[in-house]
């Protein structure tokens, strides 16, 4: 038996018609978005983290209603990511809008993948959008990674903000940090509470720790 393809546009492919599309020829919009996730400016919000929210969906699709749909979701994410910007999650959302329904997608499952773009502004879904929990899960499930791994994560987005001098990089990023730490729970679904909620804690104190003056 042939080894399945996990190649992204392998996954792209997969997800679309899952969702529920369907498009004459799906190669270009995953070389549109796969093209926006390599683009220079990114350290971190590159194609490895595209590939590393994708599998930790697939860890976490037992959780959600359309899993199909987070995965698209996660495509588009951060498809539109300039740091210097504050409404890279609008633009990305609004790339949704425009490209899935030339996929075939419905209205109602375009709708859904432009909410949970939107929902990664806040990382916070309301109690109940099994959805949302899956993808921003995901999406933070970096803050729960071994200290290395964590380390290069802080690095990688120090990079993508070098053009920020370092006194106000450490006091924008130590707020961050901190606004995290206030939350009651980091991740919403059983796996990431469970797995991830006490590691990412540590985590984040330790870098929060690292960055006073």
């Amino acid at each position: 038996m042939p080894l399945q393809d996990n190649s992204l546009p392998a996954r792209w492919h997969a997800a679309l018609l899952a969702a529920g599309g369907t498009p004459r020829d799906p190669d270009p919009y995953a070389a549109d978005l796969l093209a926006r996730w390599a683009e220079p400016q990114r350290r971190y919000h590159d194609t490895a983290h595209l590939t590393a929210v994708l599998d930790h969906i697939d860890v976490l699709e037992q959780y959600a209603h359309d899993p199909a749909l987070v995965r698209l979701a996660a495509w588009f994410h951060d498809a539109v990511y300039l740091p210097d910007r504050s409404e890279n999650e609008e633009r990305s959302a609004r790339l949704a809008e425009r490209a899935l329904p030339e996929a075939g997608l419905s209205a109602q499952a375009t709708a859904e993948v432009a909410r949970l773009v939107r929902l990664t502004v806040t990382h916070a879904p309301d109690d109940g959008d099994a959805n949302g929990a899956v993808l921003c899960d995901a999406d933070l499930a970096i803050l729960a990674a071994n200290p290395e791994a964590y380390a290069a994560y802080a690095a990688a987005v120090r990079e993508e903000y070098a053009f920020v001098p370092q006194d106000l990089f450490r006091a924008g990023r130590a707020d961050v940090l901190r606004q995290l730490l206030a939350l009651p729970r980091l991740f919403r679904t059983p796996h990431g509470e469970r797995a991830w909620e006490a590691a990412a804690r540590e985590n984040l104190a330790a870098e929060l720790a690292l960055l006073a003056p």
